[in-house]
Order: structure tokens, then sequence, then C-alpha cells
């Protein structure tokens, strides 16, 4: 069984910013797979599962994402380093494009620093899904950039996107 986390941060106000894109993912994942999330304060967590995967939305802020992924992991004994792929975006890659990595995340990421801390490892599958859509002009904070919305050209590329995430997971 695959656990896979989507990340993103909880409230209205979020929905359609970039620090969310791992949510978008987990939601399209539920809706192909025909499941439903549900809330578990156990877990910290929305989650939805069949016999093959478990779909994990935390629904700790973005920065204690680490709290809910290894309640997850140790409710249903998952070994991270084998089962589990968190999806997440990532500013060091450029809008449209993804890279599917084992140990290997952005430069800076909150999120997956509270994974890496709760988990004790890194070792697990990064699906980084690229937000950075700045044509290299740095002068917005990676911090503000990230709780930025997409503009709608660039939501058109971010749909694609995400059904190739979500395609690319369940095959």
């Amino acid at each position: 069984m695959k656990v896979i986390v989507g990340l993103g941060n909880i409230g209205d106000k979020y929905l359609k910013t970039r620090h969310n894109v791992g949510f978008r993912v987990a939601d399209v994942l539920a809706e192909k797979l025909g499941l439903s999330f549900k809330d578990s304060t156990k877990l910290l967590s929305k989650t939805a599962k069949n016999t093959d995967f478990i779909l994990v939305k935390p629904q700790t802020f973005m920065n204690e994402s680490g709290r809910a992924v290894r309640a997850v992991c140790d409710y249903f004994q998952i070994d991270p380093e084998e089962d589990l792929v968190v999806i997440h975006d990532d500013l060091d890659v450029i809008l449209g494009a993804k890279k599917n990595q084992k140990g290997v995340g952005p430069k800076v990421h909150n999120g997956l620093a509270s994974i890496y801390q709760h988990l004790g490892t890194k070792n697990f599958i990064h699906l980084r899904v690229g937000i950075d859509g700045r044509d290299g002009n740095r002068n917005i904070p990676g911090s503000d950039y990230v709780l930025s919305s997409f503009r709608p050209e660039e939501e058109k590329t971010l749909e694609v996107v995400i059904e190739q995430v979500a395609q690319d997971l369940l095959h």
C-alpha cells in the first residue's frame, strides 16, 4: 500500500495558491479513484483510501506537515523509505515541469523540513511540481510568492501538469 501525501495549507484563502499544489493533485487522484476524503483528527489529516492507496492531506499548516505524515505512517505501519510519496510545490522547478526523485527536494521548503524532522529521513519519493513562473524576476521573496495565486494562463499549464502527475501515480 502506498501513502500519497499532498502538501498544502488549510483554509479557503489558500485554496488556489502555489503552495497548495499537493492538495490539488490529491483531490484529482481521489476523483479518479472514486474516493472521498474524510477528516481524521487522530491522523491530523483528511484521508481517502482503498486497497492500493492512502491519500493524505495534512490538516496542520504547511510548516507542521511532519506531525501528520508521522501519524499516518505510524498508524498504517508504513515504511516511508519504501511506501511514501510526498507531492509538493517546488520553486526550484519551472511552472509546467515536474520531477520525481527519491530523497531530493527543493533547497527550502518548510513543509518538507517538518517531514524530515518527524520521520528522521529524506529518503522517500518527492514528487516535485514546478510553480516558478517568475521568468527570472526574483523581486518577490519566495515565502510571499508561494502564497500567491496562479495567473489564469498559469492555471491552464498547472491543470495539465496536475493531470500528468495523477496519471504517473496511478500507473
